[in-house]
């Protein structure tokens, strides 16, 4: 499953708070780049962002003189950020939810940018869709989780670690797919052919 990481551009330019739009600009044009990250003063700062959205909508668009704007006049900051081991369909998510399009990747440091491009021309998702692959792993997740059982007892605390996994990648699956959960989960049909099972977890919650 790639990451965020796996995806990003690492050719990334800062430039200060205190430069001016033209500067941006320039910048950008000399590294063919659609956004700038402000870099941080300190390490109690946010770090910010620039896009050429931002200077044809809130320069250009108003007949303002670049080199007469600073570029935190115009900036975004704090920045939406994106950790690196995030997997590219929630950077895609994230970028649904927010309307933002593009987005440092920072983990303590700038290790790069994630953009829709790089979604779209980096991504898998053409060869390999989420949810048939979800799919798989419920399916195999389930069959572990009974084979544990068989081995191990219906009440270890292995075989309910195994449907623990199992419930979170059917709710995962159906987020993903956004459909309702299913009347009866895997486990509770498990729980079914062992109702002891049900004691165990019921007496786990209590003492938790």
């Amino acid at each position: 499953m790639l990451k965020a990481s796996d995806i990003m551009t690492q050719d990334v330019a800062t430039i200060r708070g205190s430069a001016t739009v033209a500067d941006a600009v320039k910048l950008m044009k000399f590294k063919n780049l659609r956004a700038l990250i402000v870099d941080v003063r300190n390490s109690q700062d946010a770090y910010g962002i620039l896009t050429q959205t931002d200077v044809v909508t809130k320069v250009v668009a108003y007949g303002k003189e670049p080199k007469n704007v600073r570029v935190h006049e115009i900036m975004t900051k704090p920045c939406i950020v994106v950790n690196p081991d995030l997997g590219v369909e929630y950077v895609a998510r994230l970028f649904a939810n927010t309307g933002i399009r593009i987005a440092p990747v920072i983990r303590g440091d700038l290790l790069g940018i994630v953009s829709e491009s790089d979604i779209l021309y980096k991504g898998d998702f053409l060869e390999n869709p989420k949810v048939p692959l979800l799919q798989r792993e419920l399916e195999k997740a389930i069959e572990e989780a009974k084979s544990i059982a068989a081995s191990k007892g219906a009440t270890s605390t292995e075989c309910l670690d195994a449907w623990h996994l199992v419930d979170d990648l059917e709710a995962e699956v159906a987020y993903q797919e956004g459909a309702p959960s299913p009347e009866k989960t895997s486990f509770q049909e498990f729980c079914d052919e062992h109702p002891e099972v049900l004691e165990v977890r019921h007496h786990q919650m209590v003492t938790a």
